[in-house]
């Protein structure tokens, strides 16, 4: 039982050092700093919206302000039993339009279809209830253009983020990418004092962590297991090739997998990060609605490692995504997080000796190791153009420490009671209530970021 714990301890402490320093600039090819100028692609963007009215209009405002020419936008309202459709109608000025479907991916049937008459590349795709990856369906069905952008409605993109995707798109071989996703509420913010939020602050610094750290690490391996739901790109033909989204809690991280299974039978066909592609999505505001987000994140995780459990397996030690996903993230990162909190748990009511000199070394340990790794984050993402402004500076501090010692544990009670939700309810989506906040959207530099 001592080597096993030993085991465990070794691989829980080098593999967030490994991703620390693997993240490092050193390691990175480069960027260029002047971007070569080169013919845009065509980019179909799909918003899927299910009772999003209070978001609609600074999702407009977000995507009215991109820099891209060749770009159509779909909304695809999924049934929505609020007034989405009526705020959609109102805003775009919305009249009937005869479009034939370009493909036949399985979806629910079509009410209707829009186009604006103030803006002629957004079009609204009315349709039946039937799920995100069902909306996702019918709108690659009626897009026109190669590249497929799939945004939440509440993810606003950065005015370069295409130009972005379309240089890194130029290389044939690249199939598939996600960008970078900062916190809504920490960047263009309008009449709101994020001093007094704490539980927003931890999530922006969670974020840093996770995209600046644990996804720079893994795209540097073409080991992307998750390309996120609030901002991924797809090329149209793969996606049809692979028979479009399927129904499941977790449709970001199963299309992902399966575009690995793709590239495994296509070698030097690859998926990217794209960090100068940002994107911006509200986070949950209180403790309630985060509990319910990460419930659902952690029991679709689980769902996909399940479903693609021969895939894994077959290949993980040939293929780094499968290393990383079944050992790093669904091992170290959920088995071994459920019983470890079982054997500290039953430590604390039968209390011995040398046990309570091993979980002493554990919690020293673990503290030390996640100080240094936030650290990281801060030089890292500060490399990135990232800044904390004025007394904020002061409040990382303090945040940090937050993190350490209480963000820390909350987390891991997401994983651990998200992993036994799914065994006794593994189907339910809970969606987060949107703040309807007024966002002022400001023209950006994907470089130099001020989070505060």
């Amino acid at each position: 039982m001592n080597h096993i714990g030993a085991i465990v301890f070794f691989f829980c402490t080098f593999l967030p050092l490994f991703h620390m320093f693997h993240a490092l600039p050193f390691f990175s090819e480069g960027r260029r700093k002047v971007k070569p100028r080169i013919p845009e692609e065509g980019v179909s963007i799909l918003i899927p919206c299910y009772n999003e009215n209070y978001i609609l209009e600074t999702t407009l405002k977000g995507l009215l302000q991109l820099d891209y020419r060749h770009q159509e936008i779909i909304f695809i309202n999924d049934g929505s039993t609020d007034n989405t459709f009526e705020v959609l109608y109102e805003l775009l000025d919305l009249v009937p339009l005869h479009w034939e479907k370009q493909h036949d991916l399985p979806h629910k049937p079509i009410v209707d279809f829009y186009q604006s008459k103030i803006y002629p590349e957004i079009f609204l795709l009315d349709k039946v209830n039937g799920g995100k990856a069902d909306a996702l369906n019918a709108g690659c069905n009626f897009a026109t253009k190669p590249i497929i952008v799939t945004l939440d409605a509440d993810s606003i993109l950065d005015q370069k983020a295409l130009k972005e995707v379309n240089l890194a798109f130029h290389n044939p071989n690249v199939i598939a990418g996600g960008g970078m996703v900062h916190i809504l509420q920490g960047k263009n913010m309008h009449d709101i004092n994020l001093n007094n939020k704490w539980l927003i602050s931890l999530q922006i610094f969670e974020y840093l962590k996770g995209f600046y750290i644990y996804k720079s690490s893994l795209a540097r391996l073409n080991a992307l297991a998750i390309i996120s739901g609030a901002f991924g790109v797809f090329r149209k033909s793969i996606l049809l090739e692979l028979g479009g989204y399927r129904e499941t809690l977790g449709e970001d991280i199963d299309i992902t997998l399966r575009f690995q299974q793709w590239i495994l039978k296509h070698p030097g066909s690859k998926m990217l990060f794209i960090p100068d592609a940002i994107c911006y999505t509200e986070c949950p505001e209180s403790w309630r609605d985060l509990f319910k987000q990460r419930i659902r994140w952690q029991k679709a995780f689980v769902d996909c490692v399940l479903h693609f459990w021969g895939f894994l397996a077959r290949t993980i030690f040939h293929r780094i995504v499968s290393f990383f996903l079944l050992f790093d993230a669904f091992f170290m990162g959920t088995v071994a997080t459920i019983v470890t909190t079982c054997v500290l748990t039953a430590s604390f009511f039968m209390p011995q000796a040398d046990m309570l000199q091993a979980i002493t070394a554990y919690f020293i340990g673990s503290l030390i190791l996640n100080f240094i790794y936030n650290l990281f984050t801060i030089y890292i993402s500060y490399s990135e153009g990232v800044r904390f402004k004025g007394r904020n500076k002061w409040r990382l501090i303090l945040l940090i420490f937050i993190d350490i010692f209480l963000y820390r544990f909350v987390t891991l009670f997401f994983i651990f009671y998200g992993t036994i939700a799914y065994v006794f309810k593994p189907t339910g989506w809970n969606k987060v209530a949107r703040t309807g906040r007024d966002y002022q959207i400001h023209e950006t530099n994907t470089r130099g970021e001020h989070i505060g």
